[in-house]
Order: structure tokens, then C-alpha cells, then sequence
């Protein structure tokens, strides 16, 4: 992309970046009433078959999807014009996607701050190396890094670790507000799990619940793992580092059927959303179809996006993501060079 294009980029974003109330409540109303009918339709499957509830549940959880979407844009206080509003309503998504507003809409703008920036990892988003940080790395760090990297470990285990665990709790340095509201979200999840335990028995809570919560898990981890980890992404050292880049570059437009588009909240349109996080998710689309300079984006679809499974290092040299398979033939390649400089 030109440096010309990139400097226009975000003007020609701005037009879209105001939300609009009704658009806001209309996709509260779609989005919790579809939910709360799915989530009793798989209760009362339960008498007839688990597997049986499997089906409304694993719709439950696209639609959980969809509510965390807009937790997340109220984060950005793109939801609502009003802060406060934004505030509220986000604290209410965030139980019941089990995520504080506070803490994570600060580790969260810090991932926008810092993507793609190879000095500044390490807050809010997938643990990276790089080649040369890997070949370098102890055994121990290996290990781990390789564990971490697992797919059933990433999307299986990383949803129970996340949500359940990591958020309970304040991140050091945390100032008393964002504080305050951990604790009062893990009071309302409490109380709220307790009335359905109370009102459709902890059994029938735990099937349901449990479901849609793995399920909606692992497709939130799967989409902002897919959506940064592509083949050829955007890494750079904190001196090269540009914000646009790392947005249109770094972040993939992942094209996907109508339903899921609807159900994930056009978070697909990641770019767009790391270009200016102040667009709500229900106008990303339109800016995408209405800035030409992004018809040239990074693109993956959902077939292509299986690919990223394979990728797990960032080779700074290539300026692309590699498998450790990649790793084994540089390693091999690179000892006779070595063998040839000490002699």
C-alpha cells in the first residue's frame, strides 16, 4: 500500500465512525432475544437427548459470539454516542461473556496500540516468537511456547483459562475503578448462575451453560488467532512500525458466508476495525465496500484460514509466519555454516 493511501485511509474512515441508537438497540433486541430462546430451546432438549440440545446450543453460542461483539465495541465506546451508556451496557455483556469491561478494554487497547509491534507484545494478544527468538530459546521455553501453540490446547483449554480463570482476576497495576469492576462482575456472574442453577437445576445449567460457553470460546479464540496470524501479516521492529500498516496489513479481511458474518458482528472487517476502533461493528462492512484503497486488503476465506493452523513463528528475514516443520530445514541448513566458520 502507498504512503499516499495510507495517509488518507483514516479520513476516508471517519464518515462511519458516529453509531446510531436505534442500529445500537435493534442489535441488542436481535442479538439477546435469539439467545435466550436458543438457550431454553437446548434446556428442554435435555429431556429428550444432550445431543439433541447440541443443536440449539451450538447456535446459542454463535449468537454468544455476537454479544461479546458488542461488549467489545462497547469497550471502544463505539456502541452508543454516550459513554455511560456504553458503559453499562458493556458491563452487562461482559457477564454474560464472563469478561470485565474495564480491564479487558484497557489490555484490549493496548493490543491496538501495539499489534504487529515485535517490541511491544506481550498484552492482549497471541504469544508470538519469532525464528530467531525460538532457535535461541531454552529447551524449557520451547516446550512451553509449543504447548501454548497446540491447537487443542489454544482453542480448547485457552477458552477455560481466559474466561473462567484469568479474568477473575485484576492485572497488576489496576486502578480502583477497574478493580471495582472485576469484583462486580464476578458478583453478578455468581448471582446469575445461581438463579438458572436455581431455576433449571445446576445439572441442566452445566450441559447448556458448558456448552454454549466451550463452543463460543474456542470460535472467539479461533477468530482473533485467524485474524492476526496469516501467512504474509505485519511484524516490524518499533522504529519501522506504522499504525495504518499494522491495521491494513496486519490484520485480515476474513471474508465469510452472510450467517457467520452476522453472528461474529462483521468482526471479518478486522482491518477496518484496527484502522478506527470507533466504528461500530454494524457499519464496518459499509466503510470496507466504500474506501477503494482496501479492495487490495489481506484476504482469507474460511477454507483458505485452515492454513493458519500450520503457522506458529514469525520469521523476520521471509517477513512471513512459519511452521516448526520450517524450522527443522533452516536449523539444518544453517549448521554447516556454522561448522564452516569455525574451521
Amino acid at each position: 500500500m502507498s504512503l499516499q493511501n495510507t495517509k488518507s485511509l483514516r479520513k476516508q474512515i471517519a464518515p462511519f465512525e458516529q453509531s446510531t441508537t436505534k442500529q445500537s438497540i435493534w442489535q441488542i433486541i436481535n442479538t439477546l432475544g435469539p439467545f435466550i430462546i436458543l438457550w431454553y430451546l437446548a434446556y428442554i432438549s435435555l429431556s429428550v437427548s444432550y445431543w439433541l440440545a447440541l443443536i440449539p446450543a451450538v447456535f446459542a453460542a454463535g449468537f454468544l459470539t455476537r454479544i461479546f461483539i458488542i461488549f467489545h465495541d462497547c469497550t471502544h465506546h463505539s456502541f452508543f454516542k454516550d459513554r455511560r451508556a456504553n458503559r453499562i451496557v458493556g458491563t452487562i455483556m461482559g457477564v454474560l461473556t464472563l469478561f470485565p469491561f474495564d480491564q479487558w478494554g484497557h489490555e484490549h487497547s493496548v493490543h491496538h496500540a501495539t499489534s504487529g509491534n515485535l517490541d511491544k507484545r506481550g498484552t492482549g494478544d497471541i504469544w508470538t516468537l519469532t525464528v530467531d527468538e525460538y532457535l535461541a530459546a531454552p529447551f524449557k521455553l520451547r516446550f512451553a511456547y509449543r504447548f501454548y501453540r497446540n491447537p487443542l490446547v489454544m482453542f480448547g483449554l485457552g477458552p477455560i483459562y481466559v474466561f473462567l480463570l484469568k479474568n477473575r482476576f485484576n492485572r497488576k497495576g489496576a486502578r480502583k475503578k477497574e478493580k471495582n469492576n472485576t469484583y462486580l462482575t464476578n458478583v453478578l456472574i455468581v448471582v446469575f448462575a445461581a438463579l438458572l442453577c436455581l431455576a433449571v437445576g445446576w445439572q441442566s445449567f452445566l450441559l447448556v451453560q458448558g456448552s454454549i460457553f466451550m463452543i463460543s470460546g474456542s470460535i472467539g479464540i479461533w477468530l482473533f488467532y485467524v485474524q492476526h496470524t496469516f501467512e504474509d501479516s505485519y511484524f516490524e521492529e518499533n522504529e519501522e512500525w506504522e499504525y495504518v500498516l499494522a491495521a491494513v496489513e496486519g490484520s485480515s479481511f476474513y471474508k465469510l458466508p452472510k450467517l457467520m458474518q452476522f453472528l461474529t458482528g462483521n468482526i471479518g472487517y478486522h482491518h477496518v476495525h484496527h484502522l478506527s476502533p470507533r466504528v461500530p461493528n454494524y457499519k464496518l462492512e459499509m466503510a470496507h465496500n466504500n474506501t477503494q484503497p482496501l479492495e487490495n486488503v489481506p484476504t482469507i476465506t474460511l477454507a483458505t484460514s485452515l492454513r493458519s493452523l500450520r503457522f506458529r513463528l514469525w520469521d523476520e528475514e521471509s517477513k512471513n509466519f512459519v511452521s516448526f516443520k520450517d524450522i527443522k530445514y533452516l536449523t539444518k541448513k544453517s549448521v554447516p555454516t556454522q561448522v564452516k566458520s569455525e574451521l
